[in-house]
Parts: structure tokens; sequence; C-alpha cells
């Protein structure tokens, strides 16, 4: 069993190219969920349903989120009433937010609901999501606190990042169904999403920073930051406003405290930061990690799983053997 820690475009390509890469039913995905919002009476879950209708081949292939040749008629006859549609939702999408809104309701939990749409999509991989409970992240900026979608979408991540609040994080609740699969996995890859926003509402659910910890498996990162940017979204300008390296080296940083992650994968780009990471205390791979079609993913995911079953059975000290490693 392999579990990877996934929120947003870059998260979704690496959970692709992990389900191609394993057998049916060996990976199971934790979600990011503090970015969940309503709209219009419906419950939104971005990062979810973005890793949902990737898994299923639906993703928008452009955008990475969304629906392909989805179209926005709803939009367009909300506009009619005089409300500005500010989140763009297709009709497609809005279909999953109808009923996943009239599910909760009905009293089922946020795993039961996706386990069901994944189900009917023909979806193989486990997908839950870090918590049932709600969590929304707020950004603080100079204009003051913002709800995240305000900062990503309707203000389009112009303002300065100060500080970020995951609001009812303490209070959520690790489903069994996560800590389970953290417990018999046989490696953990955290996907190559946004460590501020998109992984760190996940370490922040209680138990589950601790679940990492105790798990037999190795822990396995890979950097969103190539070069020194942001392939997608706004990570690298977050980074620099609160006060970290832009750069792979920045990542492992955020991520070397208790010695949370055992390795790192950074792009061909950052090899020269190896030897700064692995001071940090884990080991390093480097090679490409910009992800284009599925074969792409299904190259990187497989060189991360090796990387990691190599952890597994070497001793930590010493030099390994295949790919290009270090520096």
């Amino acid at each position: 069993m392999i579990v990877a820690l996934a929120g947003g475009v870059g998260g979704a390509k690496l959970a692709q190219g992990l389900a191609l890469a394993l057998p049916a039913g060996d990976l199971t995905v934790v979600a990011n969920t503090a970015d969940d919002f309503d709209l219009y009476g419906l419950r939104i879950c971005p990062d979810l349903d973005t890793v949902l209708y990737t898994l299923a081949g639906l993703a928008d292939p452009v955008q990475g989120w969304g629906i392909a040749d989805d179209t926005f008629h709803t939009l367009g006859a909300i506009a009619r009433y005089g409300r500005e549609p500010w989140f763009r939702l297709g009709d497609q999408d809005f279909a999953t937010h109808v009923l996943r809104t009239e599910r909760l309701r009905q009293g089922a939990t946020l795993t039961q609901v996706i386990a069901e749409f994944a189900a009917a999509l023909g979806v193989q991989t486990r997908l839950l999501p870090m918590t049932d409970d709600p969590v929304a992240t707020f950004v603080d900026t100079p204009e003051g606190r913002l709800g995240f979608q305000d900062y990503f979408v309707a203000r389009r991540q112009a303002d300065d990042v100060l500080g970020v609040v995951f609001a009812g994080a303490d209070a959520a609740r690790l489903p069994i169904g996560v800590a389970a699969a953290m417990a018999e996995a046989e490696l953990i890859v955290i996907c190559p999403s946004n460590p501020i926003v998109s992984i760190g509402p996940i370490l922040a659910v209680p138990g589950l920073r601790q679940a990492l910890l105790a798990a037999r498996a190795p822990v396995v990162a890979v950097s969103p930051i190539v070069g020194g940017k942001a392939l997608k979204g706004p990570a690298d300008r977050m980074l620099a406003t609160l006060g970290h390296e832009v750069s792979a080296a920045g990542v492992a940083s955020l991520y070397a405290p208790d010695g949370l992650v055992d390795g790192l994968v950074i792009d061909v780009q950052d090899r020269a930061l190896a030897t700064r990471i692995e001071s940090l205390g884990m080991r390093v791979l480097v090679t490409p990690t910009i992800m284009g079609g599925a074969e792409d993913r299904r190259r990187l995911a497989e060189e991360t799983l090796g990387f990691g079953r190599t952890l597994a059975t070497e001793n930590p000290s010493a030099p390994l053997a295949a790919g290009e490693v270090g520096a």
C-alpha cells in the first residue's frame, strides 16, 4: 500500500502517475480539504475534486482543474440575475457539488461521499479527505485576513501573505481510514503541492503528523519549487513573504523538523542544492520533476517509488546505488 498526500494540480498529477505505476487498489490518496467552502448553497471541495477528476481522466488538461470541455451556461444564467460569477464552475462540475451537498445534508460523511463519487467514475484509487470535519484556510495580508478562495481566486493571489491560519484544525478528527492507511503503508509520498496551504492543512489535523512519524514506511516528498519558482500557484510568493527561501532547499527546511521526511525529490535544475538538503537529514533524488502528460507523470511516480523503496532497504548514511542522487 502506498499513501500519497496531495492538494491542487501538482498533487493531482503525481497522484495520477502513482495510480498508473501501481497495481489497481494499491494507492490511497489523502487530499487537502481546507480549501473547501460554500457557494450558491453548495459545498465546493476544490482540491479533493481536482484529484478525483484527474484520477478519473476527466480533468481539463490545460487548466489542470475542472472538467475537460465543460460548458458554463449555469454561470451565464446566474450572471443574468445580477450576480457576478467570480469562481468558475462548469455545468458538469455543478453536478458534483449538487450531489455532494445533498448527501452531506442527508448525514453522509465527506469520506463516504467521495468514495461513492470515485466508484461511480471508475476510480480504483482510494481517495480520502484529510478529515470529515470543517477546516478553513485563512491568509493574513496587509489588507487584513482573507478567506482562502477570496485571496486565491477573487483577488488573484495579488496580496502578500503574512500568515496562514487553519481555522477548525485543532478540533478536527483524523478519519480512521487515514490513520489505518498510514500505519499499513509501505511508502508515504508527499506530492509536489504547496507546502504551506495544501500540505500544511493536512499536517495540521491532530494525529496526522504523529501518524507520519510513527509510520514504519519512509516518507518521500517531491518539491513543488523548480528553479526558484512554483510551476503553478502562489507557493513561491508565499514562501518569500513568509520569510522562507524560495527554493527546493526552502521546501526541505519546512519538512525537516522532527525528521518528518526521509527523502526529497528535486528537479535537475536544482542539483546544486542537494548537499544542503542532505545536511538537513534527508536523502535526495535528482530527476526531471516537471510533469506533462500521463506517461511523464508515470515516469516521475516510478522514480519516486524506486527512491522510496531504496530508502526502506538501505542504510540512510550509505550512498544510493541507482539513479542520479545528490550533487
